[in-house]
């Protein structure tokens, strides 16, 4: 089995404890993980703050730090097919996905490369005489990025990268569900040449997230994941009033109008939901079709949905590989059936595979008649479609508006002046119009509601690891006047 190890301060080690990852294809070991404690991570979190002021890196001008990050952008290029093989082996996401992600994973990084020098600060116009007012945007500190098995690698990206940039140093906690390509990327980072400290890896269950999130020294936490989770992040940063970023989870409403083009719509859908089967914070899990086209549209799916091609996945024929974790697979079957018996028609799939490994087939629940079974409400993270029909624009967006998350949207039309509409009034984070799940380094990214504050993406991400320290200067050679008067 493969030995993976922990990246702190500049060295890999085993850790004070180790667990083994299972290969979600079949359910048997394949590696030995380290397994972050407390300890670990004051270590890792103590190297960082230490990197912070050292003048190895806070010495370095903003262009030599893009110099480094883009070193690292060509590393992640060069190794994406190992780094996807990991990821595929270890999270039962299939490698045509991973292998394309990861290539594109190197242009984020290659974005806050060239960003690192471009965060500026402000001259300000003051409405006194004989002073100099500007701004400076410095670097919070020391960053927690913990980051969900899923899309790890781009997830992790997006804030590595920005944080970088802005000069920060980083404790990454990478999920214990799946962490072996982020282990393996912080090889990448030690070949780059930062500096150690700059940038640590880890992995660990609660007992490590607790002791990353309630640390003294943490100024900013990224958080990728639920909810739940996210609240406990929450009132564990209230004891140091950390500055959190929370990227959770949705149920992104996916409208089609009947003027739409329907072979798009059911090809974006079926990518929507199906690709990295279902496990997408961003997955168009409730698609909302106008009356008069959804018995077409349905019949269209439910097509696709059962010749989709389920298997190994590593082998580049597979479309659906298996799911992360078994308790995943579990859970997802005792909602489709909860959701049948509060009314929802299974229109196709429903039940796990007789087969080893954590597989979940297509699923299509018509859900007009239960609009509010749970598999409509609830997040799956699995490859389940919940079905409802509207009759009009107003009740479309009654419909999609119609949960506590607010992360993407997609709406398919022809009519430029419905799109606006739509656009306006759904109350989401991101909106497609005639395309969905297209992600950019350039673009923001993020929600709000259950879906979590902050964006990831472009110029705004970066700016969210910095702070502005507003600086005066009197240029005036006479006496400071009355004292007791504020000027």
């Amino acid at each position: 089995m493969e030995r993976l190890q922990h990246y702190i301060d500049g060295r890999f080690e085993d850790g004070t404890h180790r667990f083994e990852s299972l290969d979600p294809a079949t359910g048997t070991p394949w590696a030995v993980v380290a397994d972050a404690s407390a300890a670990d991570v004051d270590r890792a979190v103590r190297a960082a703050d230490r990197a912070f002021t050292a003048p190895e890196w806070a010495g370095l001008t903003a262009t030599a730090r893009g110099k480094l990050i883009a070193r690292l952008a060509d590393l992640v290029a060069g190794a994406a097919p190992r780094l996807a093989a990991l990821e595929t082996r270890d999270t039962g996401k299939i490698i045509r996905e991973t292998g394309s992600q990861i290539a594109y994973v190197a242009d984020y990084y290659r974005y806050y490369a060239g960003l690192a020098d471009k965060i500026e600060g402000a001259h300000l116009p003051i409405d006194k005489p004989d002073m100099e007012v500007w701004l400076r945007r410095e670097p919070v500190g020391v960053v927690a990025a913990i980051v969900p098995w899923n899309s790890q690698l781009f997830l992790s990206a997006v804030k590595i990268g920005p944080a970088l940039a802005a000069g920060c140093t980083l404790v990454v906690k990478a999920s214990e569900d799946g962490p072996a390509a982020m282990l393996e990327f912080a090889r990448l980072v030690d070949q780059a040449g930062f500096p150690p400290g700059v940038v640590n890896i880890l992995t660990g269950g609660p007992e490590a997230g607790k002791a990353l999130t309630t640390h003294p020294l943490v100024a900013h936490i990224a958080f990728t994941g639920g909810p739940d989770t996210a609240r406990h992040i929450v009132r564990a940063s209230a004891e140091n009033l950390s500055k959190t970023s929370l990227e959770l989870g949705g149920k992104s409403p996916f409208i089609v109008f009947d003027d739409a083009d329907l072979d798009s719509a059911t090809n974006a859908q079926v990518a929507g939901i199906f690709a990295a089967t279902g496990q997408s914070c961003v997955a168009g899990s409730r698609l909302l079709v106008q009356h008069s086209i959804k018995d077409e549209m349905l019949a269209r799916l439910k097509a696709r949905a059962e010749a989709v091609r389920i298997g190994a996945p590593d082998d580049m024929a597979t479309e659906i590989g298996p799911l992360c974790t078994a308790r995943q697979r579990d859970r997802i079957g005792r909602i489709v059936a909860d959701s049948v018996a509060a009314g929802a028609r299974l229109v196709t799939g429903g039940s796990a595979p007789d087969r080893a490994g954590f597989y979940f087939p297509p699923t299509i629940l018509d859900c007009t008649d239960a609009p509010n079974a749970p598999c409509v409400t609830q997040e799956l993270f699995g490859p389940v479609l919940s079905v409802v029909a509207f009759k009009d624009e107003a009740d479309a967006l009654r419909l999609a508006n119609d949960t506590r998350y607010g992360l993407a949207s997609g709406v398919f039309t022809r009519s430029l002046t419905r799109a606006h509409r739509m656009i306006r009034g759904i109350r989401a984070g991101i909106v497609w119009v005639n395309t969905y799940r297209a992600v950019s380094p350039i673009a923001p990214f993020g929600g709000h509601g259950l879906s979590g504050h902050g964006r990831e993406g472009g110029l705004a991400a970066a700016l969210d690891y910095t702070a502005v320290k507003t600086v005066w200067l009197r240029t005036s050679d006479d006496p400071i006047p009355d004292p007791f008067v504020m000027r």
